[in-house]
This record gives structure tokens, sequence and C-alpha cells, in this order.
């Protein structure tokens, strides 16, 4: 499903994947954030072929009120604060998305996996 607006000029459509590759680089330089992870060990291996790393550990759904959710699952840099990382993650989330697409993202989730040196 995709995310869906209409103006002036006409319809605009944007992808799932589209919104979870901006998702993915908004983690990836948010700081304390390692890496992301696949959800499942059947994602893992689907992702192993896949050309864009950014969308591994991001899952995108969207509902018919074009409201946008979003989970991640991400590795964290051990020795600072899992839950300002958190916070300061979902906030650099929705204001990135926000901001790509217009629409509103209602919920960002935000699930630590593991730390890492």
């Amino acid at each position: 499903m995709a995310v869906s607006t209409k103006n002036y000029y006409g319809n605009i459509e944007i992808s799932e994947n589209a919104i979870a590759a901006v998702a993915g680089f908004a983690t990836l330089d948010t700081y304390g954030v390692v890496d992301l992870v696949s959800k499942s060990l059947k994602s893992t291996i689907a992702n192993l072929f896949k050309k864009q790393p950014y969308t591994k550990g991001i899952i995108v759904n969207i509902n018919k009120d074009n409201r946008i959710f979003i989970d991640i699952y991400c590795i964290l840099k051990y020795g600072i604060s899992i839950s300002a990382i958190a916070e300061s993650l979902k906030k650099t989330i929705k204001y990135t998305v926000e901001d790509f697409t217009g629409m509103i993202v209602d919920t960002v989730n935000v699930h630590v996996v593991g730390v890492r040196v």
C-alpha cells in the first residue's frame, strides 16, 4: 500500500519502501545508533539480496486514513542512555518522514535488539 495525496498538479503516491529508506537514513544518522537489524531470520535472508541496506529493520504500515506507523529494529552504542537515544530517534524519524511525505506519522516504535561497543 502507498500513501497518496492530491494537490493542484495531480495525485502523488509514495511507496512504503521509499518511506522505509528515508526512515533508515534518518535512523543511521542519529547519534548512538550502530546498525539496523531484521526482525526475523526470514527477513534477514530476504535482505541479503536487496540492494537497499537502509530498509533493513524498518517496517512501515499505512492504514486507510494515510496514517503511517513505523517499527524500527536497531542496535545501539554501549554506554549511552537507551531511553535518551530512543526518544531522540522517535522525534527524528517522525519529523523526517512527515517532512518527506507531508503526511502524519502516528506512531514510531523503537525496538532495541542489542548494544555494541
